[in-house]
């Protein structure tokens, strides 16, 4: 079997146990697609070692017929995981040389699944980006190409996205705190979900925004994202924030079945000066859905306008607090002192050093908005608001609402550096996202189709919370519509 980096996880996993391939031939077909793929910058630290001999584990458990869905399926983690061992640094140069000596819970469900760590992603520093340009291993590249100017392939979770999109990877995991990963998804032509907050382990995951965060799988099909989603999740008793609930077969929910089901199309989603490809794009999955027997209604979250504000003070405040850890002290990256240099100096000098920019822009908007004198005026209120949000989800679905669809991005990938010297138009990527995170549901974004330059554009789905299974098949029952199966032409 040829080009075996190419197929997806449920295609890899049948032939696993077919025995038609081995987790070994499937995980160095990666590993020589990562080799030659450099250009894409999407694997930052590379770990053929684990890679290859997980993959041995993998065969032998196999062997015994008692394999997981996940058993020897070649992936790459994010760089926000923390991998025991192996370089995590969240893209940042304040964990220059951290090793952790510990497991994410999340890593930790996939390697006890029979998962194989191909090496660790590019992303956004501290997932603090929606376009890979902030990452101190410099950008990772989107594989689709347009007139050949190099594109963002989104961000926080870039380089997970630009590797599935290339197949270097089956899949990979991203997290997602106001859109990192649903962005990135619908950027490069792949699928990814975001589930409820608390469905996930935030353990061992390096802090962005803490009420927020979210880890989620990005992956070539919907069926592929129900698979890894299914391994990912798990309660935690280390994460407070975990939920205690039991984790559903998401894959055997998928018939596609959707009649009968009431599809919500929000009204204030419809912005000025949306583009007109984005329009005919969310008219056409509106039309796919109605097709397949779901009931299309029109509904108000009137609170929507808010949204971006509110997480731009809510998510900077929470970073400001989570970020404090990082001193130069116990580990990471500690700056060269000059002679008479005190504990204030260290501070001041490798916190100058190792944030960059965005990050370090954040950390002032979310220090200053928590300070005396601004706390109600601005972190107050942001949360207020917040509930106002969750409130306008919570009353549709008592309407009896059961998924919502919407863009997933206001345009098709953009060029690298065409907004980074805006920081307001860069947080504008993030409008159609940042809701689902303020009030904890569950999103997924599903290609749908291209634009005029024959670039992906991206649907979202918004389901109730706790019920990512009939998200999940209301997404498949779009992608069976959709058909989209376009690649990006290789040039790396």
């Amino acid at each position: 079997m040829s080009d075996l980096n190419k197929l997806g996880l449920a295609e890899a996993r049948d032939a696993l146990r077919k025995g038609d391939v081995t987790s070994v031939e499937l995980t160095q077909a990666c590993l020589s697609a990562i080799e030659g793929a450099g250009a894409l910058n999407a694997f930052v630290h590379h770990t053929p070692e684990i890679a290859h001999a997980q993959a041995a584990a993998a065969d032998a458990r196999i062997k015994t017929g008692d394999a997981p869905a996940m058993c020897g399926l070649p992936v790459g983690i994010k760089d926000l995981f923390c991998t025991k061992g192996v370089p995590s640094q969240a893209g940042s140069r304040i964990l220059e040389g951290f090793l952790p000596e510990y497991e994410s819970t999340i890593t930790q469900n996939l390697f006890d699944s029979g998962a194989v760590m191909l090496g660790k992603l590019n992303m956004d520093e501290f997932a603090m980006g929606s376009s890979n340009e902030t990452s101190v291993y410099g950008n990772a590249i989107n594989p689709w190409k347009v007139d050949d100017r190099d594109l963002t392939p989104g961000g926080s979770s870039g380089g997970s996205a630009s590797a599935v999109a290339a197949d270097l990877c089956l899949a990979a995991t991203g997290t997602d705190t106001g859109g990192s990963i649903r962005q990135p998804a619908a950027f490069t032509g792949i699928t990814g979900i975001k589930p409820t907050y608390g469905r996930c382990s935030r353990w061992g995951t390096i802090a962005f925004a803490s009420s927020l965060d979210q880890a989620g799988p990005m992956t070539k099909s919907v069926r592929d994202a129900a698979i890894m989603l299914e391994a990912m999740c798990s309660h935690d008793p280390k994460d407070s924030t975990s939920a205690n609930l039991p984790v559903p077969n998401f894959e055997a929910m998928l018939s596609g079945d959707i009649k009968g089901k009431k599809i919500g199309i929000p009204k204030e989603y419809r912005m000025d000066g949306m583009p007109g490809e984005i329009e005919t794009l969310w008219a056409n999955g509106t039309a796919m859905l109605r097709d397949a027997g779901a009931e299309i209604i029109d509904i108000s979250l009137p609170h929507t306008k808010y949204a971006l504000p509110a997480y731009y003070v809510i998510a900077p405040a929470e970073a400001s607090s989570n970020l404090a850890r990082y001193d130069g002290v116990r580990y990471g990256h500690r700056a060269k002192l000059d002679e008479g240099d005190g504990i204030t100096e260290m501070y001041e000098k490798t916190r100058a050093e190792g944030f960059g920019p965005e990050v370090q822009r954040r950390v002032m908007i979310g220090t200053y908005v928590l300070s005396a004198g601004f706390y109600d005026a601005y972190y107050n209120r942001a949360r207020k608001v917040r509930t106002l949000i969750k409130k306008d989800f919570e009353d549709v679905f008592a309407q009896g609402v059961d998924a919502i669809l919407t863009p997933a991005t206001p345009s098709a990938a953009f060029g690298l550096g065409e907004a980074s010297d805006d920081p307001v138009a860069m947080y504008l990527n993030d409008i159609f996202t940042v809701t689902v995170n303020m009030a904890g549901l569950p999103g997924i974004a599903v290609p749908a189709g291209v634009d005029a330059q024959g670039l992906p554009l991206g649907l979202q789905l918004i389901g109730r919370p706790w019920e990512e299974g009939d998200l999940l098949n209301t997404a498949y029952a779009l992608e069976s519509r959709a058909g989209f199966v376009a690649k990006p032409k290789k040039w790396w």
